[in-house]
């Protein structure tokens, strides 16, 4: 029965099947036939077909519903088992947002020493596939904003707080200022993060404050093109105070902090809302605790 619910959760989120058969690891008969049997056991239709997928029926979403929680439940049991075994070990998947990503080392550093035998897979998301993500049961935790944009019902542990500085060529009009204005920052081409980023809705919504907009000549989804570009010494950017400290930067960039207004954003680890947490996001959001205190400016 497993099994077959995680094709259900495979199907809802591939939207085909054959896709989804491929993320569960089996043949496409294999999981057409797996659905249906499921359908007989529960005795209703849960997937809308016809020469592809359609959709789920109602009563497939409120199946999905239940699939979630037992298939997570039964990862949980089969990871409590093996701890008791064989102490702390698997597969721990993590979700960040592009601005939190040098963070993640924070927290996986000190976790490696703790349980040798864990194994990390950490991408880089915006802050709504991160949510999707962990519905999904596709990462155990995300690293992302807490308190800008809804993230429903999930357990939270705050970390730090992300201020936001101007990256821009020591020649430039505005480098010899010790602060500037998100007004004064409207008036020069920038490199930013893409639309669909937490981030950039933030710096947008500033520069609305301000009464402008951006004036965006590059976009990019990845923080290491932004800085790239920011090397040259030819390109302005908007980033994280904390992440300036991540990087080198060339001696020909100056780092500035925005002020007027000083905007602050909480960032921190996210897990689903299940009840107990796998062993495996315990021991991570007690050691995500454990950092907020050295990454400071904690907020909340």
């Amino acid at each position: 029965m497993i099994d077959k619910l995680e094709f259900l959760i495979a199907l809802a989120h591939e939207k085909h099947f054959g896709r989804a058969a491929e993320a569960c690891g089996v043949t496409q008969p294999t999981l057409s036939a797996g659905i249906k049997q499921l359908e007989e056991t529960l005795g209703v239709m849960l997937v809308r077909r016809g020469s592809r997928f359609l959709g789920l029926t109602v009563e497939g979403d409120r199946v999905l519903e239940w699939a979630r929680r037992i298939v997570a439940d039964s990862r949980a049991l089969k990871q409590d088992v093996d701890a008791l075994k064989r102490g702390l070990s698997g597969h721990l998947r993590i979700a960040a947002i592009p601005t939190a990503l040098p963070i993640v080392a924070a927290l996986t550093t000190p976790f490696h020493k703790r349980y040798p035998a864990v194994r990390y897979t950490v991408i880089s998301r915006s802050s709504q596939e991160i949510l999707e993500l962990l519905g999904n049961l596709e990462i155990d935790v995300g690293l992302t904003y807490l308190d800008n944009e809804p993230l429903g019902r999930v357990s939270i542990v705050p970390l730090y707080t992300e201020r936001y500085c101007l990256l821009i060529n020591r020649d430039a009009a505005l480098a010899a200022k010790k602060t500037v204005t998100w007004a004064e920052v409207a008036k020069i081409p920038l490199c930013l993060l893409t639309p669909d980023m937490q981030n950039r809705r933030i710096i947008d919504r500033n520069l609305q404050i301000a009464g402008a907009t951006a004036s965006a000549t590059l976009e990019s989804n990845s923080m290491i093109v932004l800085f790239a570009h920011i090397q040259t010494g030819q390109w302005a950017t908007i980033m994280p105070e904390k992440l300036t400290r991540s990087f080198s930067l060339a001696d020909k960039v100056n780092v500035i902090p925005i002020g007027a207004p000083d905007t602050a954003y909480t960032i921190g680890l996210i897990a689903g809302p299940r009840e107990p947490l796998t062993p495996l996001v315990t021991a991570i959001m007690l050691e995500a605790r454990r950092a907020a205190s050295s990454l400071g400016d904690l907020a909340g």
